[in-house]
């Protein structure tokens, strides 16, 4: 399991990601990983999370980039100290790679920001050995 943490602008997001052995298939140049997301209002004032961009980078340093609105089909609305937590998963075509992003999001009186999501490591354990 890997993790990663970020603080922006008041806004919190933990990221818990594990290897998925039962979606993967290795001989097949498949390995399938799910990412559990923790966002948590740390500010004073209610925000939004309109969008995200994830950016994926594979073993041999291939970049994809995704973009989209909300989180799995959410556009959570949270206010001070309140949190919001998700599951996703990302295909990836090597062992190993990096995942990182940014949410777009908005606070009450309409002023938009973006918020980080650290890098965290994608890797089959198996690939370590």
């Amino acid at each position: 399991m890997s993790t990663s943490t970020a603080t922006t602008s008041g806004i919190q997001i933990d990221v818990d990601c594990r290897f998925v052995a039962e979606e993967s298939v290795p001989s097949e140049g498949r390995w399938f990983f799910a990412y559990q997301i923790t966002i948590s209002n740390l500010s004073e004032r209610t925000v939004q999370l309109v969008s995200r961009e994830w950016v994926i980078t594979n073993a041999d340093g291939k970049v994809e980039t995704v973009r989209g609105p909300g989180v799995v089909g959410h556009q959570p609305v949270l206010r001070p100290n309140e949190g919001f937590q998700y599951v996703s998963g990302c295909p990836l075509d090597s062992a190993f790679g990096e995942m990182r992003g940014t949410y777009q999001m908005i606070r009450e009186d309409g002023e938009p920001f973006e918020v980080s999501i650290a890098p965290f490591v994608l890797i089959d354990p198996q690939a370590l050995n």
